[in-house]
């Protein structure tokens, strides 16, 4: 009996240490989330540029589906040089500000907002350029005649959006996160209407189709950046940072500094964003139904990963914030609780998308119009399938790039790159590429390699951060 009595007691006193443990990192979701909610909205509106365009194309048509999801494949992979390329900016501004060094976040604002705008036109460039690519994929040629004059006016867009991203990051770096979410919100609006009014030639407009979609986006883009100039350069606490800009001031060596860490990040990103493109031309290569229900199936996923993409920026900020204070056992606990978060939040959209996977393609798609309802039921049964793939996928989706914010927030970017080159591209493409080509699985191969890929990522890169932030709280006794 005392033996038992002995046992029960153990067992409750490790469940009380558990709970412990655990509360350690759930009494850091309130603010997680205070700071990510808008990083997360402003990204689901900013993903709802594209969900309109895939919706109001869908109408159309199959084929205008397919063509607007081979030419934002284009898109994807310049945005996400850019993208990846402007987070360097958050970290180094996150620390300054931990550090109250004005001065410093002003130098590096100027400089990745300089940065990013000429990024932005080189990005615009190189896709115009790089349009004959798509003769050589072995894409349907009818697809091809839309997507390229979509591609031509979506590139373009590339410009405002780059920028927009200097303004975007430096105000996170600055833990005012609300600033994007708000000029996306009204983006949006400006998205809706032109998208509306330019494809189905509603009021005084004409009837464009496709590249009505891509005015729209053009259109509502460029006001997406005076919206985030207006709103920045009109607060109080941020203006400051806004005043006696020159040429002059710029120094070669914080361009380096900027440069050093944001091309790193923006290989990142195009590692991850070139293996999903990857499967776009290899969806397309199958057959266009199969391009079309991949397009459904990616477009529901990036909706979830925009939760974990707020929980990126999260983790960005305030490991850059501890970063700059030193406190690395609080970094440390911070992190973990960001990490344990996005796996929450990801598991639940799981179960979501196993629940619901028969239904959501339906909204798509216009299953009212007869000539297309062949096309339409094959998409569905396709779309289906991948997102039960899609189901597991996200989670460690959501793992790697809330780690990799982290690592971003530790300023550690050569290694991370190294890793997520190996894990979607030595392990997750040729496991998409083999299985969605050569076996009966076909889009769900490739998806397969898709999960394999992030799941590789997923594990590797939190090794790495637990090996580094281990070793930061070893060299650094004296700092607690």
């Amino acid at each position: 009996m005392r033996i038992f009595l002995q046992i029960v007691l153990l067992t409750f006193a490790d469940i009380n240490k558990i709970k412990v443990n655990f509360s350690k990192y759930t009494k850091e979701f309130s603010y997680n989330f205070k700071l990510a909610y808008p990083v997360i909205l402003g990204m689901l509106g900013h993903t709802l540029i594209g969900i309109v365009d895939n919706i109001m194309v869908g109408n159309l048509g199959s084929t205008e589906l397919a063509a607007v999801s081979l030419g934002s494949s284009f898109i994807f992979i310049a945005m996400s040089i850019g993208i990846g390329f402007s987070t360097a900016i958050t970290p180094i501004i996150a620390v300054a500000d931990a550090e109250k060094d004005e001065k410093k976040i002003r130098t590096i604002f100027h400089h990745g907002l300089l940065l990013c705008t000429v990024l932005g036109v080189v990005l615009f460039i190189l896709i115009v350029l790089s349009k004959p690519i798509m003769y050589l994929m072995h894409q349907p040629q009818e697809v091809i005649d839309l997507a390229s004059p979509y591609i031509d006016w979506v590139a373009f867009s590339l410009i405002p959006v780059i920028i927009y991203q200097g303004y975007k990051q430096f105000a996170d770096g600055l833990s005012q996160t609300k600033y994007s979410m708000y000029a996306i919100f009204m983006t949006n609006v400006v998205h809706i209407f032109f998208n509306y009014v330019l494809i189905y030639g509603v009021w005084i407009f004409p009837k464009l189709g496709i590249t009505g979609a891509a005015l729209g986006t053009v259109i509502s883009r460029f006001m997406m950046l005076v919206f985030m100039h207006y709103l920045l350069k009109n607060n109080k606490e941020i203006n400051r940072y806004f005043k006696n800009f020159t040429f002059k001031e710029i120094k070669k060596s914080i361009l380096r500094k900027i440069i050093n860490l944001g091309m790193p990040s923006a290989m990142q990103m195009l590692f991850e964003v070139a293996l999903f493109t990857a499967a776009i031309w290899l969806t397309g290569s199958i057959g266009k139904t199969s391009q079309a229900a991949n397009q459904i199936a990616l477009t529901l996923a990036t909706i979830t990963f925009m939760f974990a993409m707020g929980l990126n920026v999260t983790a960005m900020i305030r490991v850059s914030n501890q970063k700059g204070l030193k406190d690395f056992k609080n970094l440390i606990v911070i992190a973990r609780s960001i990490f344990l978060l996005a796996i929450i939040l990801e598991v639940i959209f799981a179960i979501a998308f196993v629940v619901f996977h028969n239904y959501l393609p339906h909204f798509f798609l216009n299953m009212n119009d007869t000539t297309q309802a062949l096309d339409n039921s094959e998409v569905i049964a396709i779309a289906s399938k991948l997102l039960l793939v899609a189901a597991v996928f996200q989670i460690s989706d959501g793992i790697q790039v809330v780690v990799l914010g982290a690592l971003r927030g530790l300023q550690d970017v050569k290694i991370p790159m190294y890793i997520t080159f190996v894990a979607y591209w030595i392990v997750g493409f040729p496991i998409s590429f083999y299985l969605g080509k050569y076996t009966e699985l076909k889009s769900v191969g490739v998806w397969i390699g898709l999960l394999a890929g992030l799941t590789a990522a997923a594990i590797f890169l939190y090794i790495r951060f637990d090996k580094l932030t281990k070793k930061l709280v070893r060299d650094n006794p004296l700092t607690y």
